[in-house]
């Protein structure tokens, strides 16, 4: 085949994955809003991020201590009920990974009590991004990395359940609400992972709570930003941002291994086929 044929060859490959990238009209209706629902919340989490790295290096961290540690701290009693709701919205909410709100729970009641929190919110947030992945989430991932890109995570999942879950959810830096949509995606049963989501997120919440209640010592509540130094408020940010870049970091990580290993099973099938 010589370079023109190659390059009229990938045209045509593309211009196919274009076009099934966009064809959802075997889907029911229910299943396109999900679709239309999860593409909604990436553009605008996308966006959030944007203004975060070019604009406002702050934001995320203004944004979770003025509508979460603030109205949290402020409501008492109530504030339980307000800190559940929370961690089951920012699921939804890319740039904002539950890692971030647990560790804020340190700062607003403690490494125990904040810990204690952190696993009822953190079952809170699993389940609402297992729901919305189950429901509109693997067509979409079907369309983006293929239907072999899914049985790898499927065959995986399958095999060793509940264990995975809980070893995924137990390592502190690998994110919270990327498992919980793969999980969502897979053949799992809900009973099971929330079973494997309950036991991993014991040691990961108690951890990110710790280390707030150490690293946010020094803040006081409620925090009035007018009343702050500048540089205050950007050490903190700096800090905050700093344990967003770990997730986002292993993540990014993980998405390049299991894209390597996607491309090597791939190629060892189809050198077995022409054997």
């Amino acid at each position: 085949m010589n370079e023109n044929d190659e390059r009229t060859s990938f045209k045509t490959k593309l211009n196919e994955y274009a076009k099934n990238l966009f064809k959802f009209s075997h889907y029911s209706t229910k299943t396109k809003l999900y679709i239309i629902l999860f593409l909604f919340l990436v553009v605008l989490s996308l966006g959030l991020l944007f203004y975060m790295i070019f604009f406002d290096p702050t934001i995320l961290y203004r944004i979770v201590v003025e509508f979460f540690v603030n109205p949290i701290y402020l409501s008492g009693f109530l504030g339980i009920f307000l800190f559940i709701g929370i961690m089951a919205i920012q699921g939804l909410i890319v740039p904002l990974p539950s890692e971030v709100v647990l560790f804020m729970t340190g700062l607003i009641w403690g490494w125990a009590i904040g810990g204690f929190m952190g696993i009822i919110g953190s079952m809170a947030a699993g389940s609402l991004c297992f729901y919305i992945s189950r429901k509109g989430g693997r067509p979409l991932v079907e369309k983006l990395i293929g239907e072999k890109g899914i049985d790898v995570i499927d065959e995986y999942i399958r095999k060793h359940e509940i264990k995975a879950v809980i070893l995924l959810r137990f390592i502190p830096f690998v994110p919270f609400d990327v498992v919980s949509y793969v999980s969502g995606l897979v053949d799992i049963d809900f009973k099971r992972y929330s079973l494997g989501t309950f036991i991993g997120s014991i040691f990961r919440a108690f951890f990110y709570s710790i280390l707030g209640s150490i690293l946010l010592s020094g803040l006081n509540l409620p925090v009035i930003f007018a009343e702050l130094p500048i540089e205050t408020i950007d050490a903190q940010s700096n800090m905050f941002n700093f344990i967003l870049f770990l997730v986002f970091a292993v993540f990014a990580i993980m998405f390049l291994a299991y894209y390597l290993l996607t491309k090597r099973i791939n190629k060892k099938e189809k050198e077995l086929k022409e054997f």
